[in-house]
């Protein structure tokens, strides 16, 4: 297959859009919404791997932002932490971090699109490309330090995918133990529990489950865990068997190291959906990360590059 991607201007839910696409795939960027990828498409099955909301029409977020009060559908960058709270250099990191609720500024390259974004009072810039290379799409990251000391960081894509009673997590092999991070999960527990992964007692029950599945399927549950080591390698995979397809992410695990999934059945919004979420650095919170040595940072006037792929691959 000869592979043409498209660049193209246009409007999604009354603001300002970017579409790549080719012949696989269809996705639509938002450079004044936090650079949000609203939907990642797959046409040769005509499926939606990127969780939608209801709202007909989306609102831009200000700066410092309660992330629960506005559009969680889609994958919003997190960037420089995701907790708000107390940044290792002394600044308050908002709610979700920062760059999910600022403009990014957005120009077309040759095979894709640039977007970047500049803190208002961290010293950074970050910038990612984008390009559209048969069923996968290619970003790539770089985060700049404008100051002579290290910039620690966290940076996840909060990606919410759709779910079903099919959807299924595959990690690499050796991932054993997660701990539960979600204050409110009946069948994990609170904060800085351990479990065996994939299978596991619920707290809540006794019985098994399997953290690889979506079940048990009930309402009103959220869910989210770390696992506890470094990954293996560098990838992770949500697979739907009833479109016989896998969602898979591939990046550098010496620079995206740990992994974290979130699972929702309406116990966040009302919403179900599932993310995965390749970090480099756990448990949310970029302080305490940068306290126990499990953050990135940004050397002193120097660059931490990266690089995400996502691919919808056929079974």
């Amino acid at each position: 297959m000869i592979d043409v991607s498209t660049y193209q201007k246009t409007e999604c839910r009354g603001l300002k859009a970017i579409v790549l696409e080719n012949e696989s795939i269809r996705s639509v960027i938002l450079p004044d919404y936090g650079g949000k990828m609203v939907s990642f498409f797959d046409k040769s099955i005509g499926y939606e791997w990127l969780y939608q909301a209801k709202n007909e029409s989306l609102t831009i977020p200000p700066y410092g932002a309660d992330f629960s009060e506005y559009d969680s559908s889609g994958f919003d960058e997190m960037f420089p932490g995701i907790d708000q709270g107390p940044h290792p250099n002394g600044e308050e990191i908002p709610d979700h971090g920062e760059v999910w609720a600022l403009p990014w500024a957005c120009r077309p390259t040759v095979d894709g699109v640039e977007l970047s974004v500049k803190s208002p009072k961290f010293p950074y810039v970050l910038k990612k490309r984008m390009r559209l290379h048969g069923n996968t799409v290619e970003i790539h990251y770089e985060a700049t330090n404008k100051s002579s000391k290290p910039f620690p960081f966290i940076w996840t894509p909060h990606a919410l995918l759709n779910m079903n009673e099919s959807t299924e997590i595959e990690v690499p092999a050796g991932m054993n133990q997660v701990m539960s991070v979600e204050g409110g999960s009946e069948h994990l527990g609170g904060w800085g529990t351990n479990h065996t992964y994939p299978e596991t007692a619920s707290l809540k029950t006794g019985e098994r489950i399997n953290l690889s599945h979506l079940e048990p399927v009930e309402e009103g549950t959220a869910e989210k865990f770390y696992f506890t080591e470094p990954l293996s390698e560098g990838w992770c995979s949500l697979v739907q068997a009833d479109v016989q397809r896998r969602l898979t992410y591939r990046f550098p695990k010496e620079k995206v190291p740990y992994l974290g999934v979130w699972k929702t059945r309406g116990g966040y919004r009302g919403e179900h959906n599932v993310a995965l979420e390749p970090c480099t650095g756990v448990y949310d919170d970029v302080y305490l990360a940068e306290k126990i040595g499990k953050a990135s940072s940004i050397p002193a006037e120097g660059s931490y590059s990266w690089k995400l792929h996502i691919s919808s691959e056929q079974l």
